[in-house]
């Protein structure tokens, strides 16, 4: 086979084990152009750190979602390679551990949540589109009850590639904005709200109902709705440079 087939079998085939607990799928990023993530929900400390430090080892950095207290108490307290930093999201429930490597930024991507309780969520999107390698604007508390507070975020966000909104209760904010804006935009529906339909359920089935274009995530999902979004915007960065 030549060099091209030969690299592109490797990314394919190459994962790193860490003991008999996980397979983490180390050249991700060069395939697909989304990093693996850690989900640290439902794993055992010494298994999280494990997994991480073996992550942060293979390739420079690593995203941890989900992230309790006491798991968050076991990674501060690790022993890092030299130069990394650790940096915990309290709101987002992430933590992002790096070398001091400069990772290069491409692309825009904007971010809004409706209300203030929807910030957590809005938060592991930020978190997640920096470190794919977006540069991120974010304006939140924005929702319809008050729509006179959007226009000017709008404008502010203006030049973004692609724009998430965060809503809970009813979820209208997501189909308005695509109703504004020519950039993307994908409903990150969040599960606030009570009653009929609460728990993000109202959220997601308006958004999944809008007469707007949009694309829409699952509930409470910030690392999709993140991910997706630096994926769209690395695509039109290069494009602008192509053109």
């Amino acid at each position: 086979m030549d060099i091209d087939e030969a690299l592109s079998r490797i990314k394919t085939e190459s994962f790193l084990a860490v003991g008999d607990v996980a397979k983490l799928d180390i050249s991700r990023e060069d395939r697909v152009g989304i990093a693996e993530a850690i989900l640290a929900e439902g794993k055992d400390k010494a298994d999280l750190l494990a997994i991480s430090l073996a992550h942060l080892q293979a390739t420079g950095r690593v995203v941890i979602t989900r992230v309790s207290a006491e798991q968050l108490e076991l990674l501060s307290s690790a022993s890092l390679p030299e130069g990394c930093v650790l940096e915990h999201n309290s709101k987002a429930r992430t933590v992002v551990i790096r070398s001091a490597k400069i990772w290069p930024k491409s692309g825009l991507v904007g971010i809004l949540a409706a209300g203030t309780a929807d910030i957590p969520v809005a938060e592991e999107a930020r978190v997640v589109a920096e470190e794919m390698g977006s540069n991120v604007l974010f304006e939140y508390d924005v929702g319809v009850a008050g729509i006179h507070r959007l226009f000017p975020c709008l404008m502010r966000m203006e030049k973004a590639d692609v724009i998430v909104v965060a809503a809970g209760r009813e979820g209208t904010l997501p189909a308005v904005v695509a109703g504004l804006v020519e950039a993307p935009v994908i409903g990150l529906p969040v599960s606030t709200g009570y009653g009929l339909g609460g728990s993000g359920q109202a959220a997601l089935y308006s958004m999944l109902q809008s007469c707007s274009v949009l694309t829409v995530v699952n509930i409470d999902a910030g690392f999709v709705a993140g991910a997706y979004a630096a994926k769209i915007a690395r695509q039109k960065a290069f494009g602008k440079k192509q053109s």
